[in-house]
């Protein structure tokens, strides 16, 4: 059973989430019970089974035990999912690809949704044949048709920005262009007919194509500088398009790289910052990182878990998100990091995602302890 501990929990401000210690593994099938089925994101960060000493654990187990120990928590996290949920699951190259097939059985292969690689060095590493840069982010749905309808795009970056122009300094500001010529496949008699640009050319939607308006439209959009003739006012009429009238949002890729969503060192860094007297996690995962996570899994007041939780990002970054969320560690440094680093967050902390997010402190939390009777 759950126990609330009250002097570790900080929840004045209200609840925006739980904090547990114990064992991954019977908490989730405490949690089975009240969250079936209501989780909108797991977000998870495992051992990687990669035979290193890290400061708060060994990550170095027999292939099929580790296996094993994951598959047994894959399937417990899935019926927590909801339909239209994910789950994002961190992992290096040792143990990727059979991590892969065992997860393909639990969620179905149909239900794979991509492979996520960030770049979680920028240094070289010239101890070794490689220099290893980079990580992998599994990404599996309950349902996948259901997540793709669902997931969100991400804000257009500066690139498609600048592709914004304002040739004829027009006073609305940076525009493009598009064609002003349809497939003619359902068109209407009213979509064919001659346009006559400002210098007298006349011009005719190719052969089997169409105008995207009638004429009276077309004359009005002409009026009104919707459309553009080239620089000469000769070219074939392209729509305008308006900086300001758009809401640009582009389809996630699959490469994440470090300027964006940081690294394990920048990670590192604000922990050490936060936690100058502490031990703190050797490959933590950075705030921007999970960020993008969420900000393609998730909406406001969506519930996301972390079954692993480590230094306590996924609640961090889920908290100044204005997500709800439940947070699963077994160590005890659960009280000397993560809580308080969620109280540094409430009292509004200025690292991280928190200048992105406008994050100005706030909000609680609750944190429970599993115990057997």
């Amino acid at each position: 059973m759950l126990k609330k501990i009250k002097k570790h929990s900080c929840d004045e401000g209200g609840v925006s989430g739980e904090i547990i210690h114990g064992d991954n593994l019977l908490v989730l099938q405490d949690l089975s019970k009240k969250y079936r089925g209501a989780v909108k994101c797991v977000y998870i960060d495992p051992p990687y089974n990669n035979g290193e000493d890290y400061s708060h654990y060994m990550d170095n187990r027999e292939h099929l035990e580790w296996l094993s120990i994951i598959e047994l928590r894959l399937k417990l996290l899935r019926d927590l999912l909801a339909d239209d949920g994910s789950i994002w699951i961190s992992i290096d190259d040792g143990e990727v690809h059979y991590l892969k097939v065992a997860a393909d059985k639990i969620f179905g292969r149909e239900n794979f949704v991509t492979t996520v690689i960030w770049q979680q060095r920028t240094t070289r590493e010239n101890r070794k044949a490689f220099s290893n840069n980079h990580e992998y982010i599994l990404v599996y749905a309950k349902n996948f048709k259901r997540f793709a309808a669902v997931a969100n795009k991400l804000p257009g970056t500066q690139e498609i920005i600048d592709r914004y122009k304002n040739p004829d300094n027009d006073p609305r500001g940076p525009w493009q262009s598009v064609s002003a010529n349809v497939q003619a496949g359902h068109a209407v008699p009213s979509q064919f007919y001659e346009i006559t640009s400002p210098s007298g050319r006349v011009h005719s939607p190719p052969n089997g194509r169409c105008w995207a308006y009638n004429k009276a439209r077309m004359d009005k959009e002409i009026a009104e500088n919707n459309v553009w003739f080239g620089k000469d006012g000769t070219g074939v009429p392209r729509i305008k398009k308006f900086l300001r009238d758009k809401v640009i949002k582009v389809t996630p890729e699959t490469i994440w790289l470090a300027e964006e969503c940081g690294t394990s060192k920048s990670a590192k860094k604000q922990l050490l910052k936060m936690f100058p007297d502490e031990t703190v996690f050797d490959t933590p995962k950075p705030e921007e990182l999970i960020r993008k996570v969420l900000s393609i899994a998730t909406n406001p007041g969506d519930l996301v878990l972390d079954a692993f939780l480590g230094s306590g990002t996924t609640a961090a970054v889920a908290h100044k998100m204005n997500r709800r969320y439940i947070g699963i560690e077994a160590g005890d440094h659960i009280v000397d990091i993560v809580v308080r680093r969620l109280r540094y967050v409430i009292d509004g902390d200025a690292d991280g995602i928190t200048k992105v997010e406008g994050w100005r402190g706030g909000g609680g939390f609750e944190f429970l302890r599993y115990t057997a009777d």
